[in-house]
């Protein structure tokens, strides 16, 4: 009965919600350890971004340019230095001025949004019922979005200790990750031997190569999409064009759902600017995401994760609720990771289980 694979699932089930039941019991004792993590989380990922980001660089300059490592680090970082000088010597002052005018216009915006909203809910029993019932929907989604968004901007605040050692350990992961990346992978197979000592290596290597398509990639796909988008919106003349691309570049890096979130506050501008332009940000949407689904992404993400949408959003919410705007961020890297592990766990299985049935 021990073989069964129901009774085996049923005891590491078992054994997964007692290791959960412990922790809870004695997680006081791991406090200290927590608020280190927290600490060093934030700059750890956006280093590892960085790094990610840059590698393929590096590794032109070391290779085809013959560079040594001090130089392809150097040159990197001087580029970095130069490239966000540049941005934001191009792009600052009409930042500055459209988020002055969003300042003084956030009063008449939030009186807008109430005006339109009381009006449906004061009229929606006079609409279809699917209409309805939408609206309703779309309340509750709002609000669960709005408390789980709120707890995760106070816990990544929160886990931030200061923007000075922000700005201090950003920078020390990214060079120190250029500088020995590969160290990482040896430092931990060297405590194995063996078949294990392959298997362990053929592991790392899958995730550093998962990792590094997906944070590739997503960039790539929010830079283009921006730029669609920001297109689109010159083309229409929606107000705060600029702050609202900005904000479509990075919720763009949450699969699925983070175009959705980009395009809340773009129909809130054209609700309060021109209720006809409601329609004509909703086409820019449309189109924008026709492109990326059809052209877009299948050309620069492929198969590289080959994860089920519906297994995306289940994951981005579920983390979304366990850990906040963080939550959501790494929900899919993290499940990519996991998946990695997984297979290649249930590959060495089915190897080990033939190599048994042939030795019998």
């Amino acid at each position: 009965m021990t073989r069964k694979v129901w009774f085996q699932v049923g005891v590491g089930v078992l054994l997964a919600l007692l290791v959960i039941k412990y922790f809870i019991e004695i997680q006081w004792i791991f406090s200290p350890l927590v608020i280190i993590l927290k600490a060093i989380f934030v700059p750890l990922l956006l280093g590892g971004v960085l790094y990610y980001v840059t590698e393929p660089i590096q590794r032109f300059l070391e290779k085809k340019l013959e560079f040594p490592r001090w130089a392809s680090i150097l040159t990197i970082v001087i580029g970095l230095i130069a490239l966000v000088g540049g941005f934001g010597w191009i792009v600052g002052n009409p930042i500055s001025v459209q988020v002055n005018n969003l300042v003084k216009n956030i009063p008449m915006i939030s009186a807008s949004i109430q005006d339109a909203a009381d009006y449906v809910f004061k009229n929606k029993d006079n609409f279809p019922p699917q209409l309805k019932d939408f609206i309703d929907n779309m309340a509750n989604s709002a609000q669960h979005f709005a408390v789980v968004a709120s707890k995760g901007l106070v816990s990544f605040l929160q886990s931030v200790v200061s923007v000075s050692l922000l700005a201090i350990l950003i920078p020390f992961f990214f060079i120190f990750m250029l500088k020995d990346h590969e160290k990482f992978a040896p430092s931990v197979y060297k405590y194995f031997s063996g078949e294990r000592r392959e298997w362990v290596k053929k592991t790392l290597s899958e995730i550093d190569s998962v990792l590094r398509n997906y944070i590739q990639g997503q960039l790539q796909i929010s830079f283009l999409l921006a730029l669609i988008m920001y297109v689109g919106y010159l083309i229409i003349d929606l107000d705060y064009s600029l702050l609202l691309v900005i904000f479509a570049f990075f919720m763009n890096m949450i699969p699925f759902i983070g175009p959705w979130i980009a395009f809340t506050p773009a129909l809130i501008v054209a609700i309060v600017q021109d209720p006809v332009l409601v329609i004509w940000v909703s086409v820019v949407t449309l189109v924008a995401q026709q492109i990326d689904s059809n052209f877009i992404t299948p050309n620069v993400m492929g198969k590289t994760l080959d994860i089920h949408p519906l297994t995306v959003i289940t994951v981005i919410l579920a983390a979304g609720n366990i850990a906040g705007f963080i939550g959501i961020i790494i929900a899919v890297p993290f499940y990519a990771v996991l998946k990695v592990i997984v297979s290649n766990i249930y590959d060495e299985r089915n190897v080990i289980k033939k190599k048994v049935t042939k030795s019998v």
